[in-house]
């Protein structure tokens, strides 16, 4: 079953889980006030009229609506969430939220839903207890909503589902083919999902007509086959909301001293422990029980009538404790009055007479205790040699000991660095030295004992990709000599998790310095930045004995030093291309954006590749605009802008000017040569420099560019803004999606959109 349960079952096991709430804990106001709505039980502060929620907090009142048998609690006045459960101690409580859906006929016409939700505070939507899941076979699924204490940022995440049969779908696992999942950021108070489709479901139409996205409880939705049939009669699925009192950030230590704090007698406060979350939650103290927030506080557990804490003694109940009156025979053990334990004064004699004697053992055994101690030192210290020759095996050491034989003097030698030295220059790892995180590891600022500083890369353990991630990584660019890529200083393999040393390049990355630095670059080093870039990307295609294809050519991974020199770095995914081969046929591994269309849909990965993403960069830096937001697709419209002749409209207006117009024409032409379908049509790396640097040395003279800017003829599989074709979000343009045809087999790891994280300098 797709489902762990049908949903009506769901329902009936959740509104039956609210009864279990103890009838102390779940106690409305006294007098008039309800606190059933069919089967579930309303505690206080939570109230379903005037007069019965918390200070008549509207955000408190329940909706119970007569309209259904048995009646249905909905949260708040005008809400249309379906409350099934209320949870004081953890501040939490579960509501039905609607699926998603992208549906599709025989001949592509769709018809979709998009759910949202909006809360006011106090309540956000728990990312701990949900996660987000889409379902379908040629489906993107979106989220995006605004989190709490963020001051008001928006948070965007997604994934994507692919396969063309239902024997191609992987059962009882959410990993990409036909069904995929991702967590969803802490602290919402709004959500937005959304869902598009590469091929209108034209090619797995007759099994898999609909796309399905949703958030929900973890472990409530289990994926096989069947669930595209069970969510097509699935409406609703159940999500755990955070709740607490106050609708700011209040501390416990602020709260307790107004004349509405909410904790009431026998209670702690305790401040929301949730991250994004805001005010604060009431518990009964120990040894009490009931409703914190009731008028009447927590109750006295009495002990000794729940169950028998004294044995051998007479049990006596106290205010939150109790305490037992031992019978003859018996004492309190000393350390507490709960315990009793028999009298044993005699015997205590005896043990220590027979500690005494123990004495003058010991002493005896001191000089041989000294041997051992010696000994095991000497054990030790072979134990932690065979622990670093083990950890050198497991982060791939004998594949690099393989690697370097066969590669031979092609390598370039790279120093071995000392756990401990590393250790030091990055102050333990200490968050405070983090410079970014990316799909395979942790990169840390370091300063080394000759006051150098580096970037260290840590790799993530407990996967053999990892290890033949870094690897690769290793190999590559010990091959690499040239000033626009990021050197390798040297690596660790006796470590836990491998590491590798690099150049530390201190400006940032160039997708920091276009979107989000809030200053504008001028157009002369934007275009130094790209020939410079192009240059390194040339060099590895064509100026080394092995070529290597870089697969994840985009802003992110351009740093710039301080003179805005670029720094091509992040070469965990590249690739080695054996003499003789002009492509590779690979999984598809890349950045959602920047991925070539030939690639997806062929997996033959050629140097080409890197040209298509390098195209993309070139419209970046042209336009300042994400390939990839919630309203555009950045490669479509820029086409688009091309053929139509509006190509002004979308550019970056800091940098165009009079007096460099054509030379930017110039620049847009060659990014939409380099973004052809057809990689034979696209120019070579080597092709893209020595036309930047022709442009550059035109754009110096102004009668260099009297030819007239021309539009050339090509067919394109994406689609200009105007057309039904899909863009992550809205359901408009199209996003370097491939044509993929029924048949093809495809996987994807890794494929993610991924954005570094901005830390104190570059990498």
């Amino acid at each position: 079953m797709a489902l762990q349960f049908p949903l009506a079952a769901v329902l009936i096991l959740l509104l039956a889980a609210s009864t279990t709430t103890t009838a102390a804990a779940a106690q409305a106001l006294p007098a008039d006030c309800p606190d059933k709505c069919g089967n579930l039980t309303i505690p206080y502060p939570f109230g379903m009229k005037e007069g019965c929620y918390l200070r008549s907090r509207k955000e408190f009142f329940i909706n119970c609506s007569n309209t259904t048998q048995p009646p249905t609690p909905y949260l708040m006045k005008n809400g249309n969430a379906v409350v099934t459960n209320i949870f004081l101690d953890e501040g939490e409580l579960r509501v039905l939220n609607y699926v998603g859906r992208d549906c599709y006929d025989a001949s592509g016409r769709n018809t979709t839903n998009s759910p949202w939700l909006t809360l006011p505070l106090p309540y956000t939507i728990s990312d701990t207890k949900n996660i987000f899941i889409a379902v379908g076979c040629d489906t993107v699924a979106a989220l995006q909503g605004y989190r709490v204490g963020k001051n008001g940022s928006r948070s965007f995440t997604g994934c994507m589902s692919v396969c063309d049969s239902l024997d191609s779908v992987d059962n009882n696992s959410c990993s990409g083919a036909g069904c995929c999942q991702t967590h969803i950021p802490s602290g919402l108070y709004n959500l937005d999902l959304s869902l598009g489709s590469y091929f209108r479901h034209s090619y797995v139409w007759t099994f898999n007509p609909c796309s399905y996205a949703f958030i929900t409880v973890k472990d409530q939705f289990n994926f096989n086959s069947s669930s595209f049939e069970q969510l097509n009669v699935t409406k609703q699925l159940p999500i755990v909301l955070n709740w607490a009192i106050g609708n700011d950030t209040d501390p416990c230590d602020e709260a307790q001293h107004r004349e509405d704090f909410a904790c009431m007698a026998n209670s702690n406060c305790i401040n929301r422990p949730i991250d994004g979350s805001v005010g604060y939650l009431c518990q009964c103290l120990p040894g009490y029980e009931g409703n914190p927030y009731h008028p009447g506080g927590c109750q006295d557990i009495d002990e000794c009538r729940a169950f028998n804490p004294c044995q051998n003694g007479q049990c006596l109940n106290t205010p939150g404790n109790h305490s037992c009156s031992c019978h003859k025979g018996y004492k309190n053990d000393g350390m507490n009055d709960k315990t009793c334990i028999k009298d044993d004064s005699e015997r205590h004699s005896k043990i220590v007479l027979l500690l005494m004697v123990s004495l003058g053992v010991t002493m005896g055994f001191l000089v041989l205790f000294l041997g051992i101690s010696w000994t095991c030192w000497g054990m030790k210290k072979r134990e932690f040699t065979k622990l670093k020759e083990k950890h050198f095996k497991e982060n791939g050491g004998l594949l690099l000991l393989q690697q370097l034989d066969r590669h031979g003097s092609s390598m370039r030698t790279t120093k071995i660095f000392p756990a401990e030295e590393l250790e030091k220059a990055t102050n333990n790892y200490h968050e405070s030295r983090v410079l970014g995180e990316g799909g395979y590891g942790t990169v840390y600022k370091g300063i080394l004992p000759d006051d150098t500083m580096v970037a260290i890369k840590k790799s993530k353990g407990g996967a053999l990709t990892q290890s033949d991630q870094f690897v690769n990584e290793v190999i590559v660019l010990s091959q690499i000599n040239h000033k626009n890529v990021v050197m390798l200083l040297g690596c660790c393999l006796e470590t836990e998790v491998p590491l590798l040393v690099y150049e530390f390049i201190t400006h940032g990355t160039l997708y920091e310095h276009i979107h989000k630095k809030g200053s504008s670059l001028p157009f002369e080093l934007r275009m130094k930045i790209a020939t410079q870039s192009a240059e390194a990307l040339s060099h590895l295609h064509s100026s080394i004995s092995t070529p290597i294809i870089h697969r994840d050519v985009k802003t992110a991974n351009i740093l710039l030093d301080d003179d805005y020199t670029a720094k091509v770095s992040d070469f965990g995914a590249s690739r080695l291309v054996p003499s003789g081969q002009t492509d590779i046929q690979t999984l598809v591994l890349g950045t959602f954006g920047y991925l070539d269309p030939e690639y997806l849909q062929s997996n033959q990965l050629t140097e080409k590749s890197d040209v298509y993403s390098f195209g993309v960069v070139l419209v970046e830096l042209l336009t300042s605009k994400v390939p990839v937001s919630r309203d555009r697709c950045l490669t479509s419209i820029f086409l688009a802008s091309m053929e139509e002749g509006w190509l002004n409209q979308i550019l970056d207006d800091g940098i165009v000017n009079e007096g460099n117009n054509e030379t930017v024409k110039k620049v847009a032409n060659l990014a939409k040569r380099c973004l052809r379908v057809n990689g034979e049509e696209r120019p070579t790396m080597k092709e893209v420099v020595k036309e930047l640097e022709e442009i550059s040395v035109m754009a110096k003279h102004p009668w260099g560019f009297n030819a007239n800017f021309c539009e050339e003829e090509t067919e394109y599989l994406l689609r200009s803004v105007n057309s039904d074709a899909y863009v992550v979000g809205n359901g408009e343009g199209d996003c370097s999606s491939s044509g993929l045809t029924s048949g093809t087999t495809t996987a994807y790891d890794s494929m993610q959109i991924e954005q570094l994280m901005p830390h104190d300098g570059g990498r």
